[in-house]
Order: C-alpha cells, then sequence, then structure tokens
C-alpha cells in the first residue's frame, strides 16, 4: 500500500476557490483503479493549509492516475508544499 500525505500552501484568500477546483480531480482519483481513499482538505488552524491524503494499493495505479501532476494554473497557486510518499508493509487495527 502506498500513502501519499503532507500538506500545501496556497493563499490564504484562494484557499477556498483552489479546493473547489479540484472536486472534479477528487471524484477521478476515487473512481481510479486502486484508489482506496484520496482527500484535499482545508485545515482546522491555519487558513492557507491544505491537507493532502491519497491511500493506494501499487506504485502502479498510483502512476496511471498521477500522470502529468496538477494542471498548470493549480500548479501556479501553491506556493509551497511538503508532501511525501509512504510504503506501508502492514496495517492493524488501532
Amino acid at each position: 500500500m502506498i500513502i501519499i500525505a503532507g500538506q500545501l500552501r496556497v493563499d490564504a484568500a484562494d484557499r477556498d476557490a483552489y479546493l473547489t477546483g479540484c472536486a472534479k480531480v477528487v471524484e477521478q482519483a476515487r473512481a481510479a483503479a486502486g484508489c482506496l481513499d484520496f482527500a484535499l482538505s482545508a485545515d482546522a488552524l491555519e487558513p492557507d493549509r491544505i491537507n493532502v491524503y491519497e491511500r493506494w494499493e501499487t506504485d502502479e495505479d498510483l502512476a496511471r492516475f498521477r500522470g502529468a501532476g496538477p494542471e498548470p494554473e493549480q500548479a501556479a497557486q501553491i506556493r509551497d508544499a511538503e508532501v511525501h510518499k509512504y510504503r506501508i508493509s502492514g496495517v492493524e487495527a488501532p
């Protein structure tokens, strides 16, 4: 299993519009083969932060969906990003 997690930074005044613009991508990801979860969400404390969480079955599933990355208009709005890929070998109940 692959987890992609981290944060994006956009101008606080643009965050809601950015997330609205991502709705179709979230829908497409959740419908994609191998996607177990996909979420982009507004942070509760920091007005310029967007939380990223994705869970995929395999690297191939992720690569097939990801393609070239965000659209140029969306990429231009990102001021900073700290997103990492984690390879999970097992899952346990909390």
